[in-house]
C-alpha cells in the first residue's frame, strides 16, 4: 500500500479509498473519523488516480484476516 502511495503521492489510506472507488456503483466507502484533518484527507482520496499496474499490485495483496471483535466482545453485542 505505502509503496503505490509514494508512486501517486498520497496517503496509504487514501489509495485505500481510492481502490474501493473502483470496485464498482454498488462499493461505496465509509470511513469514520472524529478528525476535520482526516475528513478533508479522505476526500482527497476521490482525486487519486490508480493507473492499471497499481490497481494489479493492490489487487494481490493479501487480505486482511480475522475478525474486529473478539468473541467475548461479540457476546456483549448479541452476535
Amino acid at each position: 500500500m505505502q509503496a503505490v502511495a509514494d508512486q501517486v503521492g498520497a496517503t496509504p489510506a487514501q489509495v485505500a479509498l481510492a481502490w474501493l472507488l473502483t470496485r464498482g456503483g454498488d462499493v461505496v466507502p465509509i470511513p469514520g473519523t472524529k478528525r476535520v484533518d482526516r475528513v478533508e484527507e479522505n476526500t482527497a482520496a476521490d482525486a487519486v488516480e490508480l493507473d492499471p499496474a497499481q490497481l494489479a499490485v493492490l489487487d494481490g495483496l493479501t487480505p486482511a484476516e480475522g475478525g474486529h471483535h473478539t468473541e467475548a466482545q461479540m457476546q456483549m453485542i448479541e452476535r
